[in-house]
């Protein structure tokens, strides 16, 4: 049974740092893409940044390129976001994900493609 369990998230301000971790088992983790979602209140889920098998390739929204830097370890099963320069609208629950497939490229942005998903953890960024 594939178990994703997410952790580090809280209320910071405007501007702070905060970085999430994703803990991974039942899986083979090294063979599959993993992805970051949010979901705001009363808005869908959207896409926030995945991370290939190997760690060699990563793709980001828009709205948090530049700002928030995704990261595995394989030997220790898990996948991390390092999120910057925090900002009132990053404001959500924050999903970690494992993709359907293994070893899929190119990365998928989409919620449909990744097929186990963590409980969510709270970011809350206030001004």
């Amino acid at each position: 049974q594939v178990q994703l369990v997410e952790s580090g998230g809280g209320l910071v301000q405007a501007g702070d740092s905060l970085k999430l971790s994703c803990a991974a088992s039942g899986l083979p983790f090294n063979l599959y893409a993993m992805g970051w979602f949010r979901q705001a209140p009363g808005k869908e889920r959207e896409f926030v940044a995945t991370i290939s098998w190997s760690g060699g390739r990563t793709n980001y929204s828009d709205s948090v390129k530049g700002r928030f830097t995704v990261s595995r370890d394989n030997a220790k099963n898990t996948v991390s976001l390092q999120m910057n320069s925090l900002k009132p609208e990053d404001t959500a629950v924050y999903y970690c994900a494992a993709d359907r497939l293994t070893l899929r490229m190119p990365l998928s942005t989409r919620s449909y493609a990744y097929g186990d998903w963590g409980q969510g953890t709270q970011v809350t960024v206030s001004s």
